[in-house]
């Protein structure tokens, strides 16, 4: 039986080193970098059966690292690695599609745990398709939040938690999220100046 791979990414060196040890001795072959647009690029290019990712780093977040990834390849697992002051955001990022998430510091019990739980929820569940669904929901969410600063206030804050209300799937949510016009403008057409107003909103900001 060929060995299980595994793809971990942190701008921590510390953390990369630990993972990759632990796994390592669970007969893992193990990729690591330091980068989410280089995780990103060989998540999708690469053969893999888990992901580790941070939620925050420098160049991308975890979120669109999440995002990306899951559009390329749906049945392959993600699971978030989060400090104490990210623990909300790592929660949301499950609702969106991340299989499990882990805290630092986690010791290798609580990480090969984590690891085996988010394989085995991918091979026994069918992915979620990464497709706009509820294309009027997503439009009407756009046109709120242009007009509306209490809703943008939420989504700021709060994320995919101030979208509870609306009739829309992780995807839909995720992409409004972390502000993907190129994807929702391919997914339902070419959108208004004032539907793309909270997706550009959402790409200038500093709150992820």
């Amino acid at each position: 039986m060929e060995n299980r791979k595994a793809l971990v990414i942190d701008d921590e060196q510390v953390v990369l080193d630990s993972v990759r040890k632990i796994l390592d001795a669970e007969n893992y072959e193990v990729d690591v970098t330091l980068k989410g647009k280089k995780g990103i690029n060989l998540a999708i290019n690469n053969s893999y059966d888990i992901v580790l990712t941070d939620i925050r780093m420098p160049d991308i977040g975890g979120l669109i690292v999440l995002r990306d990834i899951k559009r390329s390849k749906p049945s392959l697992p993600v699971v978030i690695i989060t400090g104490y002051g990210s623990v909300s955001s790592a929660v949301q990022a499950m609702k969106l599609g991340a299989a499990d998430y882990i805290q630092k510091p986690f010791d290798p019990d609580q990480l090969i745990q984590s690891v085996s739980k988010a394989i085995d929820l991918s091979i026994s569940q069918k992915p979620e398709e990464q497709k706009i669904i509820h294309k009027q929901e997503v439009i009407k969410v756009l046109e709120l939040a242009a007009d509306d600063s209490h809703l943008r206030n939420e989504l700021l804050y709060y994320g995919s938690d101030a979208l509870n209300e609306f009739d829309l799937t992780g995807p839909e949510k995720l992409a409004i999220i972390t502000g993907d016009i190129q994807w929702i403008d391919q997914q339902i057409g070419p959108l208004t100046a004032k539907q793309k107003q909270w997706l550009e909103a959402r790409l200038s900001a500093e709150i992820w």
